[in-house]
């Protein structure tokens, strides 16, 4: 039994879908009602299990509300993906002075209260079935600096410290907690489609990745698939970087 929060997204879709091909039930969890549910469509197609709901990760009732509503539909809670990101704001998430004090409270709200409030209410379930697994997504933007997405980068640092204090304070108790921080993820079709301005920003971003390419978002689900598993039964407090290397070279290394 799983939750994944922002399922209706790109690596909540992959992750939901990984899961229940695993055999988990999955809730879909999203503000996008409608793209939740073309996932679980997707799920039972397959013959998989899910159930959509809809969630304000920044809000504490929805958030209890969506665990104990999967508590109820599934019997039970082993497996949470903090996904969820305030990310249609980082066009206005700029430096800290530019930036409009909301942009600043709305990411932190969602990026980081989130995940702390999906810890809040779900370890209590987990350890009524004698533990589980937390997985948070954290950020490449978690370990450097940038110009811009002062707020992003930094809600991502304060997710890899949080996990660490969750893993810590419920270690043992048998509940996992671990993080994953993506490089940039952008499905293969869209890679392979590299014209217009969103072609160059992709080329550009391209050359940071030790890999040649970009991410997809199957190769984020296979990691926190992994992390959720019993093979990751000794791992926990860690973050997994998952970034062809975009966080492993020197900053020239890109330009050469």
């Amino acid at each position: 039994m799983a939750i994944v929060t922002g399922g209706a997204g790109a690596i909540g879709r992959a992750t939901a879908l990984r899961l229940a091909s695993e055999g988990a039930s999955v809730t879909v969890a999203d503000l996008d009602t409608d793209r939740a549910e073309g996932v679980v469509a997707e799920i039972t197609a397959a013959g998989g299990t899910a159930r959509a709901q809809p969630v304000d990760v920044s809000d504490p009732d929805a958030v209890e509300r969506m665990v104990g509503d999967t508590v109820g539909a599934f019997g039970g809670l082993d497996v949470l993906h903090n996904n969820a990101a305030a990310i249609s704001l980082n066009m206005t998430d700029q430096d800290v002075v530019t930036m409009e004090l909301d942009t600043w409270n709305t990411v932190l709200a969602v990026n980081l209260t989130g995940p702390m409030l999906g810890c809040r209410f779900a370890i209590p379930a987990m350890l009524e079935r004698g533990g589980g697994a937390i997985v948070n997504t954290a950020s490449a933007a978690a370990f450097y600096g940038s110009t811009s997405l002062a707020a992003y980068g930094t809600s991502k640092a304060g997710v890899v410290a949080l996990t660490k204090y969750v893993a810590t304070a419920y270690g043992d108790r048998n509940i996992r907690c671990n993080a994953i921080a993506p490089g940039v993820v952008v499905a293969k079709d869209a890679q392979d489609a590299l014209g217009g301005p969103m072609g160059d920003t992709l080329r550009r971003y391209t050359k940071s990745h030790l890999v040649g390419r970009l991410g997809y978002p199957e190769e984020i689900a296979a990691a926190v698939a992994y992390l959720a598993s019993d093979e990751a039964a000794f791992v926990t407090g860690e973050c997994l970087r998952v970034d062809g290397g975009m966080t492993a070279h020197s900053p020239s290394h890109g330009a050469e």
